[in-house]
């Protein structure tokens, strides 16, 4: 594993035991939109690319029961054991193992579906001509990635700046810029992975906290944890207090703290 992926990987498994367990609604909104424009049928074989907790393979499985099958890889052995057990307590006809992105194995799948992980591969595009290369034709293929988001939320995310890496990958980071900056950026790597028939429809996910301290530990139980390893112990309160200071600035019309996401669907068909 290089040292990208095993960055990743460790960051997603530290987070693993509160990951999407913070009482903060994001991902399961995403993954109900995806599964639903992707509309996995009974019968039909998905693989799921970055499962986490299982967010996507729960709504894919229970869409091709009885007959259907998902498959769920990760390279966070802690996401991978709660999205199994996920699976098992749902009774939910799913497989879950860790395996690489770019080299996800089995197969042949009718559907593959990947949310808010492309942007932290180190070649997306690879992933996606092995993605390709696991489907049947006319199998389908969606992706999610965020869309733009509020100048002050770009505020708040500014005070862990000066700790990063240029080679950082993050929804953050790399996930703003290059072809996730754009809807067309993102078909663009999609179609030069011989994906056809592309399309990409937009969600607004309000994520709100229910104080400055929801917020911090919820920044903990995602991605963003990587940004706060970086930042050393003893500079730790100082960046959260400005953190805090800048969310005043992140309220909606009744007073809530939080900010409105904006996510990209983008789907295609093998031709």
């Amino acid at each position: 594993m290089d040292g990208q992926r095993e960055r990743v990987a460790g960051v997603f498994d530290r987070a693993a035991p509160t990951y999407d367990a913070v009482g903060v609604e994001m991902f399961g909104p995403i993954a109900e939109r995806l599964v639903a424009e992707l509309d996995p049928r009974p019968g039909e074989r998905v693989l799921d690319v970055g499962c986490g907790r299982g967010a996507v393979l729960l709504r894919a499985a229970a869409r091709v029961a009885p007959t259907g099958s998902v498959t769920g890889i990760d390279l966070a052995p802690g996401m991978v054991e709660r999205a199994r057990a996920a699976a098992e307590e749902a009774g939910v006809p799913a497989e879950v193992r860790i395996a690489d992105a770019e080299d996800p194995g089995g197969g042949p799948y009718d559907v593959v579906a990947s949310s808010l992980v492309l942007f932290f591969l180190p070649d997306p595009a690879a992933a996606l001509r092995a993605w390709r290369s696991l489907l049947v034709d006319g199998g389908r293929v969606g992706v999610t990635t965020f869309g733009p988001y509020s100048e002050a939320w770009r505020e708040v995310d500014a005070v862990f700046a000066p700790y990063l890496p240029p080679q950082v990958r993050d929804a953050r980071t790399s996930g703003t810029s290059g072809p996730f900056a754009s809807d067309d950026g993102v078909e663009q790597l999609l179609r030069g992975a011989g994906f056809g028939d592309l399309r990409t429809v937009h969600l607004t996910v309000p994520v709100r906290f229910a104080d400055e301290d929801h917020w911090h530990t919820w920044t903990w139980s995602v991605g963003q944890r990587g940004f706060w390893e970086l930042v050393p112990e003893d500079e730790r309160d100082a960046v959260r207090a400005e953190a805090h200071r800048r969310l005043q600035h992140c309220r909606d019309g009744d007073g809530r703290l939080g900010f409105d996401q904006d996510v990209r669907v983008t789907l295609g068909r093998v031709r």
